[in-house]
């Protein structure tokens, strides 16, 4: 597990075990649907929902377009909204909007909003409001350190985020009416619906903005919030409760107040959870195998890939077939089994299970969808990548190292089986490359066109938005920044075929049938997982318990609840 990278431009990730499950402490997921006939609705002032935040003392913000950190845009998602959301099954519905359609050539977008929609003190919310909330997130005024990175392909927003424009409101937002707004992209980009639905795109109420500056979130009890919930409550370094919003323009909540309580170790959580002080709590590896059987114990797939990645400019890794014989020679059942003890998943895929475009035909190099490895073929690969290279023997090879973060112990009994496997099937050394996480990240973003930074390392993806352009183009496209290992940019025989995926990846950014655009990018996949862009190892779960009188809520990947399910959701009595 890994832990996170973020730099102004990317958000990528280290092994960190524990991380995962801290995560579901930070969100309102769960499993349960409808109570049985059997079980009776608590009264309301028992309607009560108390979620445990582990490591942090406060919240960072409450302020859609700054919040970065999960607490903060958990707390986020139940206060505010936009102009579209994610459904249970992390697929763009309309929120704010109630329809949308765009323009033949693909740039622009024409959102209608829902009649009567109101903030949290009764203000009506505009189109204007929209708009202003958009501008406001690039503003470099704002210091959103998100929104420059998810709304920069609106037309304008370059210009506003680099201080040479004061607004995209003309340029590439437009409101004709009060009940229209227009967003025009730079490029054709079907995932501007997944960007929208992060919470830099929620609308806030521009006149708590005026009146408070960047201090508005200290009076979301007055207004200022278009989510289900608004603040009650909140002691600082304590808790946050939130009640519901008489003004909500869909249904509202049946929960009377969501807490957070703040902990500082996960285990300080779970002894909370047992002593029923909060009602879900995440599970401590030591406590994981006994927790499995009981009723409240869940363990949910994440948008969270762990894998290994090569860079395409050093030797011996710009040969393809070399590339195929280190993925072949793992092992990823026994990996799991024995160093993650069964709390993860082996996969040969980069788009993880749960979220739209997952192909379930999906193979691995040896086009089997085998996961424990094919020794045999691994051999033979390796065998004709070293004739190609007019390499005698493996003896010949450069030195390899496999570089990743220090610190945790995990990380190294999986950096230590998986070069035992490579030592035992392909009899090549690979040699152990520990680093400073800093300047692990360094690095790796030196590596860019560059075969002279490193040749392997450790990495793991976690979903900003469950858009497939997000997990290939935003990876593997030409010139992006998360493409250190110069896919596409190298010189190796397999260069041209390379490119035109990359090609291949831009038109499927831009089509608007749903389809069609998934298809496409499921092609690519398979291209990308057969030239070993990423060595896929395992995807994350999140693994919790929570309490069975909670019910109504539906799991997901990214363990949020959408907007519109807290009106299904609900406490029933004790039994």
């Amino acid at each position: 597990m890994f832990p996170t990278r973020k730099t102004d431009l990317t958000r990528q990730y280290l092994y960190l075990p524990g991380l995962c499950l801290l995560l579901v402490l930070l969100s309102a997921c769960s499993l349960f649907g409808d109570a049985s006939p059997h079980m009776v609705k608590a009264p309301a002032n028992k309607q009560t929902y108390v979620i445990p935040q582990v490591g942090i003392t406060d919240l960072d913000t409450l302020d859609p377009a700054l919040a970065h950190d999960d607490a903060s845009i958990h707390a986020v998602q139940i206060l505010y909204t936009g102009l579209v959301q994610l459904n249970d099954k992390l697929e763009v519905v309309p929120q704010l909007a109630q329809s949308w359609q765009t323009d033949s050539d693909g740039l622009t977008w024409t959102f209608k909003l829902k009649p009567h929609l109101t903030f949290s003190d009764g203000t009506p919310l505009t189109s204007a409001d929209v708009a202003y909330s958009l501008n406001r997130a690039l503003l470099p005024a704002t210091q959103s350190t998100v929104a420059p990175l998810y709304l920069n392909i609106i037309k304008g927003a370059s210009q506003v985020i680099a201080g040479r424009s004061a607004s995209i409101i003309g340029t590439g937002v437009t409101t004709p009416d009060s009940s229209t707004i227009m967003i025009t992209t730079e490029q054709p980009a079907a995932y501007l619906l997944a960007r929208l639905g992060m919470n830099c795109a929620y609308v806030v109420e521009k006149s708590m903005v005026t009146k408070y500056g960047a201090q508005f979130t200290d009076h979301l009890s007055q207004g200022g919030a278009s989510g289900p919930f608004r603040v009650a409550d909140y002691k600082h370094g304590q808790s946050i409760t939130f009640s519901p919003n008489t003004h909500y323009y869909n249904a509202r909540p049946q929960l009377q107040k969501v807490t957070y309580r703040f902990y500082q170790t996960a285990q300080e959580a779970y002894k909370a959870y047992t002593n029923r002080q909060v009602d879900t709590a995440s599970v401590p590896l030591a406590n994981y195998q006994n927790a499995r059987k009981q009723k409240d114990f869940h363990q949910v797939p994440q948008l969270w890939i762990n894998y290994y990645t090569m860079n395409y400019l050093t030797k011996p890794f710009d040969n393809v077939k070399i590339r195929q014989a280190f993925a072949l020679a793992i092992d990823k059942q026994a990996i799991v089994q024995n160093v993650w003890k069964g709390t993860a998943l082996p996969t040969n895929h980069i788009l993880p299970q749960g979220m739209p475009g997952y192909n379930e035909k999906l193979t691995g190099p040896d086009q089997t969808q085998k996961l424990s490895g094919n020794p045999k073929l691994a051999q033979t690969l390796l065998k004709e990548g070293l004739k190609e290279e007019n390499i005698a023997s493996v003896s010949d090879l450069p030195d390899i190292e496999l570089s990743y973060a220090t610190g945790v112990p995990t990380i190294a009994q999986e950096i230590q089986a998986t070069i035992q496997q490579w030592q035992k099937v392909l009899n090549i050394s690979v040699k152990p490359n520990p680093m400073d996480y800093n300047t692990l990240l360094d690095k790796i973003t030196a590596s860019s066109m560059n075969n002279q930074e490193l040749q392997l390392w450790a990495l793991s993806w976690i979903g900003e938005y469950p858009d497939p352009q997000d997990w290939l183009s935003y990876q593997f496209g030409k010139g992006t920044v998360n493409n250190n290992m110069n896919y596409g940019q190298n010189f190796g025989p397999t260069a041209a075929k390379q490119q035109a995926l990359q090609d291949q990846l831009t038109r499927a950014d831009g089509l608007s049938n749903t389809g069609g655009r998934l298809q496409a990018y499921q092609q690519a996949e398979q291209q990308l997982v057969n030239d070993v862009a990423w060595l896929p190892m395992e995807q994350e779960t999140a693994i919790f318990l929570r309490t069975t009188d909670i019910v109504g809520l539906v799991n997901n990947g990214q363990n949020t609840t959408p907007p519109d399910d807290w009106a299904k959701i609900y406490r029933v009595q004790a039994g």
